[in-house]
C-alpha cells in the first residue's frame, strides 16, 4: 500500500512540474474575456491531451525497454534533464510568445504545444514499467486542474507568474532525470 501512495505521489508531482506549462499559457490566455464554460472546456481539451500524449510515450516506452533494456532506461532519464532544461531555458527567455487564440485550431495547436513534453515523460515511465492507468489519470487530472487554474489567475495577474512557475516545473523534471540516471551509478 505504502509502494502505491508513495508512487502516487511521484506521479503526482510529475504531472504538477509538466503541467506548469499548460498553467502559465493559460494565464496569459485567461487575459481574454472567456466565460467559465469555455474556461471548463479548455481545461478538458488539455487534460485530454495529457492523456493521450503519454499513453503514447508509454506504449513507445515499453517497446523500447523489451528492445533495449538499459540503454533505453538511460535514455529516459537523460529525456527528463533535457526536457527539464529545456523548460527552464524557455522561461529564462525574455521574448515576447505570440498569442494564441483559444478557439478552433489555435486551442487544439495550444493543447498540444503544452502536452507534447508529457509524450516524453511517458516515454521515460514507459521504459521503467510506470503503471499505465495510474500515469493518464494523474497527468490528465493534474493537467485539467492547472489549466483551470492557470486561466481563472490569468483574469487577476499578469504573465509574470507564469515565467516562474515553467521554470520551477523545468527544475522538477531536471531533479526527476537525475534521480532515474543516479540508480545506474
Amino acid at each position: 500500500m505504502t509502494e502505491i501512495v508513495g508512487e502516487i505521489v511521484t506521479l503526482v508531482i510529475m504531472a504538477a512540474a509538466l503541467g506548469m506549462d499548460a498553467f502559465s499559457v493559460g494565464l496569459g490566455m485567461g487575459m481574454y474575456k472567456l466565460r467559465l464554460r469555455k474556461i471548463f472546456e479548455i481545461g478538458i481539451l488539455i487534460g485530454l491531451f495529457h492523456v493521450i500524449m503519454p499513453l503514447l510515450g508509454i506504449l513507445a516506452g515499453k517497446l523500447l525497454s523489451e528492445k533495449f533494456g538499459a540503454l533505453a532506461s538511460w535514455i529516459g532519464g537523460l529525456l527528463l534533464i533535457i526536457l527539464g532544461a529545456q523548460m527552464i531555458w524557455s522561461s529564462l527567455k525574455k521574448e515576447a510568445e505570440s498569442a494564441i487564440t483559444p478557439v478552433g485550431f489555435g486551442l487544439l495547436l495550444f493543447a498540444l504545444s503544452v502536452s507534447l513534453d508529457s509524450f516524453s515523460v511517458g516515454l521515460t515511465l514507459g521504459i521503467f514499467g510506470a503503471k499505465t492507468i495510474l500515469v493518464i489519470l494523474c497527468f490528465g487530472i493534474v493537467a485539467t486542474i492547472q489549466t483551470w487554474a492557470g486561466l481563472l489567475l490569468g483574469k487577476k495577474v499578469r504573465g509574470w507568474l507564469g515565467t516562474y512557475s515553467e521554470a520551477l516545473g523545468g527544475a522538477i523534471l531536471l531533479g526527476f532525470g537525475f534521480k532515474l540516471l543516479s540508480t545506474f551509478f
